[in-house]
């Protein structure tokens, strides 16, 4: 059994007084565009008519995975742990963008494949030096899926009782691009010919050859699980093609919905771990804010099914939570106006007739 949360779906008790707030700025009726929508959801999840935002912590997720020895990334294996000492040295995209925002960033080992030496912003939480290599084997077993689960939300509560009000997720792991292509296509039931993408720069032959190997260990677990794709419980999908650092941002936005707080979804893994943890509670989806539409192919349609409008649409493919950084001063400038903006009758303007 895994890991249980419990969601509550938002109230509408405030919609109408949070909409007249924001029809009634000195502005044009939805001139704001998505600004609106965001200071609405923000206001809503925090149950009040004066939202705010004055502390956000970037939480990356890390862990490798035993499918790059079939060949699904780019890179090699090694440039995980190198990728998390930049982040802790604070020479990352990721780095930069959060410390030029003034948000505090940590680091997760839930599962890279050697061990990293003690750093401030490092937190260890390792359940596995890396999973199996899913063509040949489950990925996880059932208690790695619930520690990893139960580790993302240690992190959030940690942040919460640090007074953060709103979580960024990313995550770094050498092959997480391919593993949540398998993921989405277990979940969805989607051909890996339409689910897998370039990751961190595969040229096309390389696509395929990640579509083959995503397409071979999905045969392998149906066999063994007697049921095809996109009927497996969600156990099923975490045990047999799950990746740990993907798990653990589910744990975190499960646990982060718990807590009443709202958090921000980056790209194309951050996404697929969100549809898996909406999986277990459907109203999760609500606490979530999108950040952007990455350039991985399956992630347009990943946003639609979640009826979602992206932040940004930069065509960036980087994972690390950059997205999710560059969005939070846009949705900072949303609460901002919503809270700071005078009303026509404040400023003494003159409404539309």
């Amino acid at each position: 059994m895994l890991k249980s949360f419990e969601v509550t779906a938002l109230s509408g008790e405030l919609d109408n007084d949070i909409q007249h707030k924001i029809d009634f700025k000195t502005k044009p009726p939805g001139s704001l565009g998505g600004l609106e929508s965001i200071a609405f959801q923000v206001a809503r999840i925090q149950r009040t008519l004066v939202p705010s935002l004055q502390r956000a912590q970037m939480l990356v997720f890390a862990a490798d995975h035993g499918a790059v020895d079939q060949g699904i990334s780019a890179f090699p294996q090694e440039v995980t742990p190198q990728m998390v000492t930049n982040f802790l040295a604070g020479g990352a995209a990721v780095s930069v963008f959060c410390r030029q925002h003034s948000v505090a960033l940590k680091v997760v080992d839930v599962g890279v494949k050697v061990d990293l030496p003690d750093h401030p912003l490092l937190s260890k939480r390792k359940v596995a030096y890396a999973s199996q290599d899913f063509s040949v084997a489950p990925a996880l077993t059932l208690e790695q899926v619930n520690q990893a689960l139960e580790a993302g939300a240690k992190e959030v509560e940690s942040a919460e009782k640090s007074g953060v009000d709103i979580l960024l997720f990313g995550e770094m792991g050498i092959g997480n691009t391919g593993v949540s292509s398998c993921m989405l296509s277990a979940i969805t039931g989607q051909a890996p010919e339409q689910t897998a993408g370039r990751g961190t720069g595969l040229d096309e032959q390389g696509i395929s050859r990640k579509a083959n190997i995503i397409a071979a260990s999905l045969q392998r677990a149906e066999a063994e699980l007697n049921k095809p794709i996109g009927e497996w419980a969600p156990w099923e999908v975490a045990t047999q093609v799950g990746g740990l650092e993907i798990l653990a941002m589910s744990g975190a936005m499960l646990r982060c919905a718990e807590l009443g707080k709202p958090f921000v979804v980056d790209g194309f893994i951050c996404t697929v771990a969100l549809l898996f943890a909406s999986k277990l509670q459907s109203h999760l989806v609500d606490y979530a804010i999108f950040a952007h539409q990455s350039n991985e192919q399956a992630h347009q349609a990943l946003l639609e099914y979640f009826n979602a409008e992206p932040i940004l649409k930069l065509d960036l493919r980087l994972g690390e939570g950059s997205g999710a950084i560059l969005s939070y001063p846009i949705i900072q400038s949303a609460v901002a106006f919503f809270n700071e903006m005078a009303s026509f009758e404040s400023a003494g303007v003159s409404n539309a007739t």
